[in-house]
């Protein structure tokens, strides 16, 4: 027997209240760029400048144990994370410290980092400190320019691509669809005031891909059918289509969040921004598949008379 998450045939109404769905985004698009104004984000040391102390000691690296000596010193964000490398010896656990730029200041004093130093040499006598790094404002500047720009080319990329392979209907509504979750992811975040450094930019362009490979789906199956049932409503169509992608899209979703909902409890708090980004990306991503993509490509509309073909159009045989 095989394990089925929904029936084999499903008639659901997906686009029975096409204006609600799209609107209801809308309205979660425009409250996202609203709290971002407000509150802003909660950025890292990556986008707010700090400095890196690099540990080396004889003994294992406790994560707990160094927090919780540095913790009385109230540095604000503070990132702990143990380092592997196969080429260390049983002698060489290596750590990374991150503090972030206090008030005020472009950069840690040295009178901070010895304390640090301090505080941990209590835990661990035999540790060490080969090197001390700073990350300054403007250096941090350029980084969230750059982020952004990659996003930003990442979305332009994909439109682009689905010009290519489909029409440009579908192109618009992926990359709407895309923007949403972008958005909303930021939002999100910017609400719960949960830390926004590389690690989340890396989660966003990971959501951008797992969000179009789920769109892409679709749109595929739609195409095959938009050449099956000619005399059908589009709406019709588009039902038929996310109908008979449905299990793939749950069964998808759904083993991806049981690994994310596991490394989100359990993963600490080191990757723990990460993860949440994209386990809430996977959901936002789903939904916006059907709910945002479709909807565009059902209110922009298709010339059926002759398009697409059995083949697309004349690039829809380029490989993914």
């Amino acid at each position: 027997m095989r394990l089925r998450l929904v029936p084999e045939t499903t008639n659901i109404d997906f686009f029975g209240r096409a204006r609600l769905t799209f609107g209801a985004s809308c309205v979660a698009m425009v409250l996202s760029v609203v709290v971002w104004a407000m509150f802003g984000l909660n950025f890292g040391i990556d986008f707010q400048g700090g400095t890196t102390i690099r540990t080396q000691s004889v003994q294992s690296v406790d994560i707990g144990d160094y927090r919780a000596a540095i913790a009385p010193l109230d540095l604000g964000d503070v990132s702990i994370t143990e380092v592997f490398d196969p080429t260390f010896g049983d002698d060489q656990n290596v750590a990374m410290i991150r503090i972030q730029a206090q008030d005020d200041q472009e950069a840690v004093t040295a009178e901070t980092i010895a304390a640090v130093e301090a505080a941990l040499q209590e835990v661990d006598p035999s540790i060490t400190f080969p090197s001390v790094e700073s990350v300054g404002p403007k250096v941090s500047g350029e980084l969230i320019q750059t982020a952004f720009i990659a996003v930003g080319a990442s979305l332009l990329a994909i439109l682009f691509y689905i010009w290519l392979r489909f029409e440009w209907q579908f192109s618009v509504g992926a990359v709407v669809a895309l923007f949403h979750d972008v958005i909303v992811t930021i939002g999100i975040f910017s609400a719960l005031q949960i830390r926004f450094d590389l690690a989340t930019i890396a989660a966003i362009l990971t959501i951008i891909g797992y969000s179009i490979n789920d769109t892409v789906v679709i749109f595929d199956r739609l195409r095959e059918n938009l050449i099956k049932y000619r005399k059908r409503d589009l709406r019709e169509v588009m039902n038929i289509s996310v109908n008979e992608t449905l299990s793939r899209t749950l069964m998808t979703s759904g083993t991806t969040l049981i690994a994310l909902i596991a490394l989100l409890i359990l993963g600490g708090d080191v990757i723990r921004g990460f993860v949440f980004a994209i386990t809430w990306g996977v959901v936002v991503g789903t939904y916006s598949s059907v709910f945002v993509a479709k909807n565009v490509v059902l209110f922009i509309g298709l010339n059926r008379e002759d398009k697409p073909t059995d083949k697309g159009n004349q690039f829809a045989g380029i490989d993914a």
